[in-house]
């Protein structure tokens, strides 16, 4: 197999839009280099304003967005999280972080993402044993909004919280509302192969300011900021820096230019249909708009799947399988999990295609036309 390095066309690369070296060098001019600080600040309040919320903290990372999620909303050893099993690991990982069980739910066939009609049946059936979750952690994945109105009503029905695992989403909206705001807390995620990257980064977000104070408190150490060296429980070291923020600072105004190239992108690979190999892909229902993080495509078959990754390999081109279910990890042997078979369908027939916003014409046809010829 190729190293990585070897590859020139990566899956979702980092890219800029050319004000990057400005803003680090207005940071490092403040010497203002450690978390916190006035591009903290600033991109907080962007934020804020592309979700629709009352509260943003910024962090290192989704993962540490999702941990204090848990952390504010009162998780603890013991308790039990609803999980949606297709999904990148850090999604489950915090769970494990509070001593808490997933309780893993499959996803629908239309957006590939929570099933709402598999998590009633899964609350109703956990109750048989007395077990009432404490959180429900639902995500749009690759950037496909879920079904929010349905999952919604149920963590409303059953007084359940939902945490809204938005990582890979900043950009999608639902009816013209940002992904970002369907959820009690919700999380972003600025990891370079995301739409906008801060080199490693992540945000909680929502409309309550209890649980933001807390997240902000948490996220710093605990530190009593009236008393010196003051600590008032285990805190994280979560907090984004100055450094970071100010790059994310340069992206964000790109954030719809980069979400229409995406989208293009995926647009353009849609014409892989026309010939003998079947995709298959979600689509934007009315109302819908993804951001196409990345281009993720079903194929008739894992052999066909597997014939083009090996062929796009010896081409140095980079493309990946989709998530595994985090049910079939080692790691979550034993935990419980509602499954209808649709996540494994995905891992074992589907594929990411090259996605990057950099990605130029002339590689995209290249990718589709060797894509084209294997039979």
């Amino acid at each position: 197999m190729q190293e990585a390095n070897h590859y020139r066309i990566f899956l979702s690369p980092p890219y800029q839009g050319g004000e990057e070296l400005k803003y680090l060098t207005k940071a490092l001019e403040s010497n203002w280099l450690a978390p916190g600080g006035i591009y903290v600040k600033q991109f907080e309040e962007k934020l804020k304003e592309i979700t629709n919320r009352k509260y943003c903290v910024a962090l290192n990372s989704g993962t540490a967005a999702i941990h204090l999620a848990l952390k504010v909303l009162g998780v603890s050893a013991g308790d039990y999280i609803i999980c949606q099993t297709f999904s990148f690991v850090a999604t489950a990982n915090p769970i494990a972080y509070q001593g808490a069980f997933p309780i893993f739910i499959d996803s629908e066939k239309e957006t590939w993402n929570m099933d709402p009609e598999l998590l009633e049946e899964a609350i109703i059936d956990l109750r048989k044993s007395n077990i009432r979750p404490k959180a429900i952690i639902y995500t749009h994945i690759y950037g496909n909004p879920a079904k929010v109105d349905e999952l919604i009503n149920i963590s409303e029905k059953y007084q359940i919280p939902i945490i809204e695992d938005a990582a890979e989403a900043l950009g999608a909206s639902i009816n013209k509302r940002s992904i970002g705001q369907f959820g009690v807390v919700s999380i972003l995620s600025f990891n370079g192969n995301k739409v906008i990257t801060t080199s490693g980064g992540g945000a909680l977000l929502t409309d309550d300011l209890y649980l933001s104070e807390r997240a902000l408190l948490l996220s710093n150490q605990a530190r009593d900021e009236k008393k010196p060296y003051s600590h008032v429980e285990v805190g994280y070291n979560y907090r984004m820096s100055n450094i970071s923020a100010s790059l994310g600072m340069a992206q964000i105004s790109h954030l719809g230019e980069w979400v229409n190239r995406k989208r293009r992108i995926f647009e353009t690979y849609q014409k892989i249909n026309a010939r003998r190999t079947i995709f298959y892909w979600t689509e934007d229902k009315l109302g819908i708009y993804s951001n196409r993080w990345l281009s993720v495509f079903l194929i008739e078959s894992m052999e066909k799947r597997d014939k083009i990754i090996e062929a796009l390999r010896n081409m140095r081109i980079e493309s990946r399988r989709l998530w595994q279910p985090l049910h079939l990890l080692a790691i979550f042997k034993g935990q419980k999990s509602y499954i209808s078979g649709v996540a494994n369908d995905l891992f074992t027939n589907g594929i990411c295609l090259p996605s990057g916003v950099g990605l130029k014409n002339e590689e995209q046809d290249e990718i589709i036309q060797l894509i084209k010829s294997i039979n």
